[in-house]
């Protein structure tokens, strides 16, 4: 009886067919031929099981992580004061009626009195309890410039905190709120991520606490140019503006990453989250809580990409690796014997396919340790042990261009457009350089194409050191035209490999 509600229903459609049929053909069916041709029939059968079935397929289940691991994760709000200066003029300076509204200023001041306002702006952020006696990690960008900072665990209990620590190249920040038996996270390995792995993070977005979500890895070690010491992990992880600091858990539920950055045109999440790895995060915090000065592996290197017209140059099978532009004298790099001109394809048994992924394999290397650099020397492939020292303070100082003064011979290159001097005393110790020529006129041809420019100074073309102008006449008068060929150039203090095609002798 319960199935006959449904098969009636199912059969009356069959029924109103056979009615059409037999109208169309002249004659009628009786009761009784209906009642036969309806016992007849075939019964439906419908499955009304209603137990649970199998899943085809196995999903994740993040609630175990969220129940055991959740508690861990705070709230961080911080407070920053801002002084904002006002100006009475309301014109600039360069406007023509600033000079009209100069004499409402004070005495002695020029377009007006300054007026000097505090305001304070408030950010959120996320982090994650390391350690049971308050030890807290976090992106340094939620705390960096923060005047107080208060942390608020999930049962709603908020903690004034201390920064310990905050490096602006890792993005990474250390707190300590004064509380015991916290609950904590426990660290995973970052090296272990692969590519399609299920991620979940937990933060508060736009200030909305205790957020879950989840994605897969996208990339792993992907640079990015304004962070170029942090191999970034790339996932689909919607994170938004208050899930910096926050953790990224693996399905073990260890935090293998700090939420950090996102691509975005709008504000918002666009499918492309990026976190700082946690073996870079706790190398840094380990330094913190042992009160270390955060250093970085350097190498004494300036590199580029190697574009697929700069491979046909160097006679590269492919374009991958890192160029080296230039080495500086007493580096590593160079007691190691590593030229301008060679790229560099491995490090420490890593493949390198593009400039931007050697720094971050270079800065966390700890200082004073060896590492095997693969390079390409004229194409042949060779591995060099560097022992990496420590990043020098002063290599952040701004370069300035040059231009000659005094030169003693000039000459032109025709197949080049270009006229070179040699170079003086001034601008070899100005710019630590002790060969090359400098370009002082560039005319329509080659050498414009390659985007040299007066101030220039050319220090190898085709792989051949060029002394002076003599030198570089003589180089050039025996390579073939229509031809690409590297030539490594210089400008201020930064060197730099252009392509070359020279024209017809």
């Amino acid at each position: 009886m319960a199935n006959s509600r449904p098969n009636s229903l199912l059969k009356r459609p069959k029924l109103l067919i056979t009615a059409v049929v037999a109208a169309c053909f002249g004659f009628s069916l009786g009761a009784t031929e209906w009642a036969q041709a309806d016992a007849t029939a075939p019964a439906l059968s419908i499955n009304t099981n209603t137990a649970p079935q199998q899943a085809l397929v196995a999903l994740p289940d993040f609630t175990p992580i969220i129940d055991r691991y959740g508690p861990a994760v705070v709230n961080i709000s911080s407070t920053t004061n801002k002084v904002i200066h006002q100006q009475t003029n309301p014109f600039p300076p360069n406007s023509p009626f600033y000079q009209f509204f100069q004499h409402f200023g004070a005495p002695g001041q020029r377009g007006g009195p300054r007026h000097q306002q505090h305001e304070k702006i408030q950010s959120l952020g996320s982090g994650f309890i390391i350690s049971p006696d308050g030890y807290i990690v976090t992106a340094g960008h939620v705390v960096r410039g923060a005047n107080h900072i208060v942390v608020t665990l999930t049962n709603h209990h908020a903690y004034p905190a201390k920064l310990i620590g905050l490096s602006v190249r890792y993005d990474t920040a250390l707190l300590k709120i004064d509380a015991k038996d916290l609950p904590t996270v426990p660290i995973g390995n970052s090296d272990h991520l692969k590519v399609g792995q299920w991620l979940l993070a937990v933060g508060a977005p736009f200030g909305f606490y205790n957020t879950v979500t989840q994605g897969v890895v996208s990339a792993m070690n992907r640079p990015l140019p304004d962070d170029e010491y942090i191999p970034f992990i790339q996932s689909d992880v919607p994170i938004n503006p208050g899930n910096s600091g926050g953790p990224l858990f693996n399905m073990k539920g260890q935090v293998i990453g700090i939420n950090d950055q996102i691509y975005t045109n709008s504000g918002g999440y666009m499918g492309l989250s990026f976190s700082i790895p946690i073996n870079t995060v706790m190398r840094v915090v380990q330094d913190f809580k042992d009160h270390k000065p955060i250093q970085f592996g350097y190498l004494g290197v300036e590199v580029q990409d190697v574009t697929p017209q700069m491979a046909q140059a160097l006679h590269l099978q492919e374009p991958v690796g890192a160029l080296v532009a230039s080495v500086m004298p007493g580096s590593p790099a160079a007691k190691a014997g590593i030229q301008a001109g060679d790229v560099i394809v491995t490090y420490n048994g890593k493949p390198v396919y593009n400039v931007g992924q050697l720094p971050p394999l270079v800065g966390n290397t700890v200082p004073g340790s060896h590492a095997n650099v693969g390079i390409l020397h004229h194409g042949v492939a060779e591995t060099k042990n560097v022992l990496v020292t420590a990043l020098p303070k002063n290599m952040d100082e701004p370069s300035n261009s040059t231009q000659p003064s005094k030169p003693t011979k000039t000459l032109k290159i025709p197949r080049m457009d270009i006229h070179v001097q040699d170079l003086t005393p001034d601008i070899e110790k100005q710019l630590d350089v002790h060969h090359g020529v400098v370009v002082v006129g560039v005319s329509e041809g080659p050498a414009a194409e390659a985007g040299l420019m007066p101030g220039m100074i050319i220090q190898q073309i085709n792989q051949q050191t060029v002394n002076n102008v003599s030198t570089l006449a003589s180089i050039v008068a025996s390579l073939p035209a229509d031809q690409p060929v590297p030539m490594l150039v210089r400008q201020g203090k930064a060197s730099i490999y252009v392509v070359i095609t020279l024209s017809k002798k």
